[in-house]
């Protein structure tokens, strides 16, 4: 078993594929095995994380999640504790494996309850774990789960919190909001993105001994359906590198009244490597020098070359980016599209076209929508993005053939040929306006710099939000202290 700290890249697996490979171990393990391994692990990190607890309320679904949590009963109890059970299934009806536990819990002695106790020092949510449907938890369920919420005790959650989905991490309330889950088997994407991190807590892993089952490279028809990015490698810029070896990267952007949102990805880009930025504003020439940032070059957008540079466009830009778009997609060798520009998108089928078409030319391109600009390029709404945003991620590879940044909690970064990634970094520190355009010139900086396309906007998304991370003190985290602390 080990906490989920972030660390290094970690495989995450589908509800699908964690059956898949729950089947396959049990072919290959004496009967009920894996429940018993499942109930032990959950009784040893109740008593890590709830030391001195003593009275533990366990809430168990009719399900084989229920049944894990019956295991574990079993175990706190001959550790001396007093679990109580309540149990939302019947020996009739239950899984062969959850009806065994729930005898052998019975002969064991413990108190298995129609109702919840009174007081206790600790709660376990073993109600539904990957069982868990779309719909919304109803009845007792609901209520337990309303219940748990309440109550001033840890509460440790077994595999996924109840009403959270595993692949996806959407959720229909009433939702459990865990203080510790333990995922089972395999880590699901659904704990890392949308809602789930918020519901789930502290994250820890037990494969219950199957590892052999996931090297890399034993069986691909395990391979994972997503991964959680890990920092990227480091690098060390080698003694005669000069100026052009990190690249030009040129920021069109901020029309007038929206001029910072431009500056701020130029700053990013400036700060995060880039060799030059050049800044091609869409104010109608009234700034020609930040002051602050004298490194920042301004040019008129007409004497600029996109042939060779890296382009960070619609930061600010307003409906004045539309009219620049055109010539932009068909001749800039890499590209960040942003704000304004994926708006314009959105809205004109023949810059979808021009998009297209630079998959079919190789062109690096990467589109940096939130979850609203999603749902316009995809012609649905934000709540059904969220709903599912790996798939939403993929919808967009597949109709723009480009690299996608769909931003957000457990942002989704996908790419034609490419197994998804789920970024674990950032927290609420950078929902403040701009920096989405620190992200965007970071991006840029790292196109610039010569890495490949997908790799390039994992490692800024890793970075921007390991900055906010690691940021300390009560002060909030604006765009440009963020931009600075590169």
């Amino acid at each position: 078993m080990h906490k989920i700290d972030f660390c290094s890249r970690r495989a995450l697996h589908s509800v699908d594929l964690t059956r898949a490979i729950e089947q396959a171990a049990q072919a290959s393990l004496p009967r009920h095995t894996l429940m018993q391994r499942a109930g032990l692990a959950v009784a040893r990190l109740a008593m890590a994380v709830a030391p001195h607890s003593h009275r533990i309320w366990i809430a168990c679904g009719p399900g084989n999640n229920g049944g894990d949590g019956l295991e574990a009963a079993m175990h706190l109890q001959s550790w001396g504790k007093a679990p109580v059970v309540t149990w939302l299934g019947s020996p009739d009806t239950a899984p062969p494996d959850a009806a065994e536990s729930f005898q052998r819990a019975a002969e064991a002695g413990v108190t298995i309850a129609g109702t919840p106790p009174k007081d206790y020092d600790l709660c376990i949510d073993a109600l539904l774990g990957i069982g868990a449907s779309n719909r919304a938890p109803v009845g007792l369920m609901a209520d337990w789960i309303n219940l748990m919420n309440a109550t001033p005790a840890p509460l440790l959650a077994v595999d996924i919190p109840t009403g959270l989905q595993a692949d996806t991490g959407h959720a229909a309330q009433p939702i459990v909001k865990a203080y510790h889950t333990l995922s089972l088997l395999t880590l699901k994407p659904g704990l890392f993105t949308a809602q789930g991190r918020d519901a789930a807590g502290t994250v820890w892993m037990d494969d219950l001994g199957i590892q052999a089952l996931l090297a890399d490279g034993i069986n691909p028809a395990f391979s994972p359906s997503a991964w959680l990015a890990g920092p990227a490698a480091a690098t060390t810029r080698l003694h005669a590198s000069h100026k052009g070896s990190f690249g030009d990267v040129v920021v069109v952007g901020g029309a007038p009244g929206m001029t910072g949102a431009a500056l701020l990805a130029a700053s990013a880009a400036l700060h995060a490597g880039a060799g030059r930025v050049f800044v091609g504003l869409l104010d109608g020439g009234c700034m020609t020098v930040d002051a602050s940032q004298p490194e920042l070059m301004f040019r008129a957008f007409e004497t600029l070359d996109f042939r060779h540079m890296t382009v960070v466009c619609g930061c600010g830009g307003g409906d004045a980016i539309r009219r620049l778009l055109a010539s932009i997609l068909s001749t800039s060798a890499f590209i960040v599209i942003d704000a304004d520009a994926i708006n314009s998108i959105a809205a004109d089928t023949q810059l979808q076209a021009l998009l297209i078409a630079r998959s079919k030319r190789f062109a690096g391109t990467v589109l940096t929508p939130h979850p609203l600009e999603a749902g316009r390029l995809l012609g649905i709404t934000t709540g059904k993005i969220q709903q599912d945003r790996l798939g939403a991620a993929d919808q967009l590879v597949k109709r723009f053939g480009c690299t996608v940044v769909l931003k957000g909690s457990g942002t989704v970064i996908a790419s034609p040929g490419q197994t998804p990634v789920v970024n674990p970094t950032g927290n609420a520190q950078l929902a403040t306006a701009g920096t989405g355009d620190v992200l965007a010139g970071m991006m840029g900086a790292a196109l610039a710099s010569g890495k490949p396309t997908f790799e390039a906007a994992c490692e800024a998304v890793f970075r921007h939000g390991q900055v906010a991370d690691q940021w300390t003190g009560n002060r909030a985290l604006t765009a440009s202290t963020l931009s600075q602390s590169l």
